[in-house]
């Protein structure tokens, strides 16, 4: 389809450095994955958002999708200020796991289990981080659910819940952190594991632990460090690792096509560079967001400016002014998402009817 409207944009975005610039049209196909999901329903004027973008379809041009966003959405700015905004990154790992148990491939990785019950939606998790909201049924009524260390003790053992096994218990939890992964089996096959719940427990950063325990400087919590650091003592890892009293299941999503990936909590599978996780409690799931980071440059080299779309939550990003940027698969987008820290302003886009 040809591009639509060069000629004359909507004033209300020229108050955004670097909007002009973005490549609307990659923004425009992530969030087309989205029009193809129930989300935009909670959004006002969902469904003639989902008409407008499926008309326009995949091969529409950049001068055409910014058309498409300055007519249907009006920015609001999340000023940087007091606090200031602020994002991190977040990828999908890459591990080897077996149908069976070994000496090698030991870690369980575990589909929720049928006694789990949550007091919240998953996209409420951030909101409700510090308190328990999963718990059990026992005789005297409901209990919150095993913790981490419970788990790893074998509270689950003989339940038959095991997915697989992989065979690094760092690189399980750092999958259990980012809330997906690609996992390459030892008979040739691979499969997504997709998050499908957790046990309710606060999430703690890990990394925050070993800042407080002056065990590491602030400035060297990147995630190859931290994960060296578990490493190098597997007792004193372990320890670390159960501070953390959340543990995450998971559930299989057989691989498809060349294009496919991890599922956001909007159902639709994230895009790199153009997938945000916001708290939907002041960014709704759906919502266009340009996301300023003066202080990170993108692959071209430039200060990365780019419109994004809310389509995954996450424990530890709460706030309107919070977001993680999905960067990609693999130890390549690993790499980048664990040095990730940065001061941000957001731009969230509503629907203007």
């Amino acid at each position: 389809m040809g591009d639509l409207k060069t000629a004359s944009h909507h004033p209300a975005f020229g108050v955004i450095p670097g909007w002009a610039e973005d490549d609307h049209a990659a923004a425009f196909r992530a969030f087309l994955r989205t029009c193809q999901g129930p989300v935009l329903d909670g959004l006002p004027a969902g469904p003639l958002l989902r008409d407008a973008a499926c008309a326009l379809g995949p091969k529409i041009g950049p001068a055409a999708a910014r058309a498409f966003f300055e007519e249907h959405f009006r920015p609001r700015d999340y000023a940087a200020s007091d606090p200031p905004g602020f994002v991190t990154a977040y990828y999908e790992p890459e591990l080897r796991g077996s149908r069976t148990k070994s000496a090698r491939f030991h870690v369980p990785v575990y589909g929720r289990p049928g006694d789990l019950v949550t007091t919240i939606g998953e996209s409420e998790r951030a909101r409700y981080n510090g308190t328990v909201t999963g718990f059990r049924r026992a005789a005297a009524g409901d209990v919150p659910y095993h913790t981490r260390a419970e788990i790893e003790a074998g509270a689950l053992a003989g339940r038959e819940l095991e997915l697989l096994y992989t065979d690094d218990p760092v690189d399980f939890y750092f999958l259990q952190v980012q809330g997906s992964g690609l996992v390459h089996l030892d008979d040739g096959s691979s499969v997504r594991l997709t998050y499908a719940g957790k046990n309710g427990h606060p999430y703690t950063s890990i990394a925050r632990v070993l800042v407080e325990r002056h065990a590491l400087r602030r400035e060297e919590t990147g995630m190859e460090t931290v994960k060296a650091w578990l490493r190098a003592d597997t007792r004193r890892g372990r320890e670390v690792m159960q501070r953390n009293e959340s543990y995450v299941f998971f559930r299989e999503r057989p691989i498809g096509r060349a294009q496919d990936g991890p599922l956001g909590a909007d159902g639709a599978v994230l895009t790199p560079g153009r997938s945000l996780a916001v708290d939907p409690a002041y960014i709704p799931l759906g919502s266009p967001v340009f996301v300023t980071v003066p202080n990170l440059v993108g692959e071209d080299g430039r200060i990365f400016r780019r419109l994004m779309v809310a389509q995954d939550v996450g424990s530890a990003i709460g706030g309107p002014q919070r977001g993680d940027l999905f960067i990609g698969t693999g130890e390549t987008a690993g790499a980048i998402a664990g040095q990730v820290r940065h001061e941000a302003r957001f731009h969230v886009l509503t629907p203007n009817r």
